[in-house]
């Protein structure tokens, strides 16, 4: 894992040691003890002018005279509040001599662990402190003991907005995916909660991490609230394709389900170059929706995403132009769909009304297609919805999707609702 944050650790660090009263009754003896707050540091007698000397030489920079004045107050300290400023001491010299802004790992961390274990050091500093051991844990890829430190930090008040992160880090980096992909979730919804928006990048990471777990409930969840946080086409066309639609995708689908999702990037003008064209037109020409292919090359060519000299362009448009010249009227079939024994034959229909954009026809048969039973509920609801939402009623599509359970339908229809409650691309 990457080092975390260094120079931040010795900025946090040397605060932190300022923030701590190091005057004791030996070094001002006038000062009246505060009504609240722990009791003064009280120093062996030996320490006390030793502890004196080391305070001014650190106070002053002169690391050199302090160094051997810090070890003698380590090594002649005898209570708890003799090694607590021993301690401090030792911290403050490591800060104070770090090279280039960067602090020793090695050198801080007996320091703070001894801080840590110190009655005498108050809550706050060991929130801090706590902190701080959690990340040169985290350095050292200790992931148990990171996690084990940052949870005592917040546990004792410790609430610098990184340490949630920090902690999902860990957690996925250490291999609890679900784990860290949880806490990440909560984190996020809290920084919502408080007007913020999360960074792009904590969605990609998220859904990269889960999907090379193959976790991919989570991962569908992570791309439904990335896409609805970031709605854009580059986005839409992102998530649709990793899901279901690329080579080696996060689910494997059939030309019909992979064609919905092409519809959906469709609908949000998310169709980004040549091949999402091409790949969509193949596909609906494949399932006998000639005048849905016909419509995306020319589509394809007036975005000018499919080049005049397209040999696959070209070819699809032909092959297409060929079968809608054979297809003929659906008229036809339209009574014979409606006084048939099941709905297939309603739902084919209703399939090629949707391809020509024929929706107000095509939503009465899938209907008619639903009532007569004998049909893939699942596909027909998701048409039904598809036809809904591109005639403009969002209520009765959302009506539609919900209706769809199973998978991998679910998901595709659960993308189309997401869809329909985000601002279009």
């Amino acid at each position: 894992m990457k080092s975390m944050y260094r120079a931040a650790i010795a900025a946090a660090l040397i605060s932190g040691v300022g923030s701590i009263a190091l005057v004791t009754p030996a070094f001002a003896k006038e000062k009246k003890e505060e009504a609240k707050g722990p009791p003064p540091l009280k120093l062996s007698k030996d320490v006390q002018p030793v502890a004196a000397k080391a305070q001014a030489a650190l106070q002053a920079k002169d690391y050199a005279t302090a160094t051997p004045l810090v070890e003698q107050v380590v090594a002649a300290a005898k209570s708890d509040d003799d090694k607590y400023i021993g301690s401090v001491f030792q911290l403050q010299l490591a800060v104070g001599q770090m090279a280039g802004g960067q602090i020793d790992d090695n050198k801080i961390k007996g320091p703070l662990d001894a801080l840590i274990a110190n009655p005498r050091t108050p809550q706050d500093d060991q929130a801090r402190f706590n902190y701080q051991r959690g990340i040169i844990a985290a350095n050292a890829k200790q992931p148990q003991e990171a996690i084990a430190f940052f949870q005592r930090a917040q546990q004792l008040g410790y609430n610098d907005p990184n340490l949630p992160l920090q902690m999902v880090k860990i957690k996925m980096e250490g291999g609890d995916v679900a784990g860290g992909s949880a806490d990440l979730q909560k984190a996020m919804e809290a920084q919502i909660a408080a007007g913020q928006k999360p960074d792009e990048q904590l969605y990609r990471y998220a859904m990269a991490k889960t999907l090379q777990q193959k976790l991919i409930p989570d991962s569908i969840g992570w791309m439904k609230r990335y896409i609805t946080a970031y709605p854009n086409a580059k986005n839409w066309r992102d998530i649709v394709f990793v899901y279901g639609v690329q080579q080696g995708s996060a689910v494997t689908l059939d030309k019909a389900q992979k064609l919905d999702l092409l519809r959906l990037l469709r609908r949000e003008k998310a169709l980004a170059d040549q091949f999402d064209y091409e790949i969509y037109a193949q596909y609906a020409i494949d399932l006998g929706l000639p005048f849905e292919g016909k419509a995306v090359i020319d589509e394809g060519r007036a975005a000018g995403k499919l080049p005049a000299d397209s040999a696959t362009a070209n070819d699809l448009d032909r092959l297409a132009k060929q079968a809608i010249g054979n297809e003929g009227s659906l008229d036809p079939l339209e009574a014979k769909a409606k006084a048939a024994p099941n709905g297939k034959l309603a739902a084919g229909t209703a399939d090629a009304h949707l391809g020509s954009g024929n929706f107000a026809k095509a939503i009465t048969l899938y209907k008619v297609a639903l009532e007569k039973g004998g049909v893939d509920a699942d596909a027909v609801n998701t048409h039904l919805g598809i036809a809904l939402a591109n005639s403009g009623d969002a209520a009765g599509a959302k009506a539609a999707f919900e209706a769809v359970k199973g998978s991998p339908r679910a998901d595709i229809a659960s993308f189309w609702l997401t869809a329909l409650a985000t601002p279009a691309a």
